[in-house]
C-alpha cells in the first residue's frame, strides 16, 4: 500500500540521508521502565526521544492525555520536528507505544507520519546500525499544529455510542476484558463497556512484533464481529495501546476514532456501566 501508516526497515534505510526526515524513539513501558534511559543505550541514528508523559496533559489525574496543541507543537519544535518533516516513530518492542506517538502526531496535524514495523527489535535484527550515548541537540523548529477533528473519543462520545452509534473496540488482554484479572492500575474496577468488542493488540501483531498483513487483520477484525460500515472508536488501559488497532484500521483504509480516557476515566468512575464475562 502507498499510503500505508507502516514503513519498512527497507524502506526507512534508504531514506537515512534525507534531509526531511525526523527519527522518532516514541517508547514507553506500562511497567516503568526507562525508557529514556534505553534510548540513550541503543537507538537508531539521528533519532530524537519522546516522552509520552511529559508531552500530555499535567492538569489531567488520568495518565498521558493529549496535551494542548500549543504546547505539543512546542514540545517536537524543540525535537527539531515541523509538521512537514518526513516523520518516522519506533519503539524498543516492535509495536507497542509508537502507535500512539504516530497518532498524536498525526491528529496535531503532521502531513507525513509513519510507524517503523518492526521497530528496534527488527532493525537491530537485520544488524542495521545503532548509536549510543547522550544524543546532540537538534537545531530547533517550528511545528505549525492543525489538529484534525473526529480523531479523538471523550467521555460523551463513548456514552453516545453505546446507544449503537458506533461500535467500540478495547485492545486490553482477554481476562481484564472479561473482568477475570484485576487492572494494573489501582482502584480501576475490572470489566468492560456494555456492547464492547474485545479485540486484543496482540490479535493484530505477528509474532516478530510486525503488524499482520492486510487479510489477515480482516479477518482478525471479522471475526470479532467488526462492521466497517459502522463508526469505530478504539479503546484500552490509557490510550496506548488502543492506538495499534487505530493503526491497524488505518492499514486497512479505516478511519476510527481513540478514546483517550480510556479505561483508566472509565473504570475509575463510578457512574459508568461496567459488565463482565466475554
Amino acid at each position: 500500500m502507498t499510503d500505508s501508516p507502516l514503513i519498512s526497515t527497507d524502506d526507512l534505510a534508504a531514506l537515512m540521508d534525507d534531509p526531511t526526515l525526523r527519527i522518532v524513539d516514541g517508547s514507553w513501558h506500562l511497567d516503568g521502565r526507562d525508557a529514556r534511559g534505553d534510548f540513550e543505550r541503543e537507538r537508531l541514528p539521528g533519532a530524537v526521544f519522546f516522552d509520552l508523559e511529559a508531552v500530555s496533559d499535567h492538569s489531567s489525574d488520568l495518565p498521558h492525555m493529549l496535551p494542548t496543541a500549543a504546547a505539543f507543537a512546542g514540545a517536537v519544535g524543540g525535537l527539531g520536528i515541523a509538521e512537514s518533516d518526513t516523520i518516522v516513530v519506533y519503539d524498543t518492542v516492535g509495536l507497542r507505544s509508537a502507535p500512539r506517538v504516530w497518532w498524536t502526531f498525526r491528529l496535531m496535524g503532521a502531513t507525513n507520519v509513519r510507524v517503523l514495523d518492526g521497530g528496534l527489535p527488527r532493525w537491530r535484527a537485520e544488524g542495521r546500525p545503532l548509536v549510543s550515548g547522550p544524543a546532540a541537540t537538534p537545531p530547533p523548529a517550528r511545528f505549525v499544529p492543525s489538529r484534525r477533528s473526529g480523531a479523538v473519543a471523550d467521555l460523551p462520545m463513548v456514552l453516545a455510542a453505546l446507544t449503537g452509534e458506533a461500535q467500540i473496540l478495547d485492545a486490553r488482554p482477554a481476562a481484564r476484558f472479561a473482568g477475570e484479572a484485576a487492572e494494573p492500575r489501582a482502584g480501576l474496577r475490572s470489566g468492560h463497556m456494555p456492547g464492547a468488542v474485545n479485540v486484543p493488540f496482540l490479535a493484530v501483531l505477528a509474532d516478530d512484533g510486525r503488524l499482520l498483513d492486510r487479510e489477515a487483520l480482516l479477518a482478525r477484525f471479522r471475526e470479532a464481529g467488526v462492521a466497517f460500515d459502522r463508526p469505530i472508536i478504539t479503546s484500552c488501559g490509557s490510550g496506548v495501546t488502543a492506538a495499534i488497532l487505530t493503526l491497524a484500521l488505518a492499514e486497512l483504509g479505516e478511519d476510527s476514532a481513540l478514546y483517550d480516557g480510556s479505561w483508566a476515566e472509565w473504570g475509575g468512575r463510578s457512574d459508568t456501566a461496567v459488565v463482565t464475562g466475554p
